[in-house]
């Protein structure tokens, strides 16, 4: 099994770890602007999505001083539009996903065959971002914006 090149996985699991710290404070950031008859419920999602930021976030900083290396104290940049009206807030937590997505590719792509361990994770976090992604995507949806299933024949079944 070819070894990793450390130096490469470290920047891009400190890139990791700064985009998601950065997801904490977006996340609680706009939890803070959700206002009307719907606020409860879409609080609680953005904040339990800050906490799953930092638990990321601690995850790929684990990685770092595993691998002998220094941890970044930097934050990733604050996706902001300033409209604060939930799709905006959605489509920014999207884009958001997708960074993470392209950092967990990226470290697939240097961790492939070299290390069983940092691949499993970043394929974990591939699973976790790609299905949260999903969830987004869903909530920006207006119902009745589905693929209608073809006619069956029902006489049949």
């Amino acid at each position: 099994m070819a070894e990793i090149d450390k130096d490469q996985v470290v920047d891009v699991l400190n890139r990791v770890l700064e985009a998601e710290l950065a997801g904490v404070i977006r996340y609680t950031h706009y939890s803070f602007l959700v206002f009307g008859s719907g606020r409860i419920p879409i609080v609680a999602w953005l904040r339990q999505q800050a906490d799953e930021s930092l638990v990321h976030a601690q995850q790929a900083g684990e990685w770092i001083t595993t691998l002998g290396d220094y941890p970044s104290l930097a934050i990733g940049p604050l996706l902001d539009s300033h409209v604060f009206e939930i799709a905006s807030i959605l489509r920014e937590s999207l884009d958001a996903e997708r960074v993470a997505l392209d950092l967990y590719r990226q470290l697939i792509a240097l961790t492939e065959g070299r290390s069983v361990a940092l691949e499993e994770y970043a394929r974990q976090m591939i699973h976790v971002e790609e299905l949260h992604a999903g969830e987004v995507d869903k909530m920006l949806r207006r119902p009745g914006t589905m693929t209608t299933p073809p006619e069956r024949d029902t006489a049949s079944a």
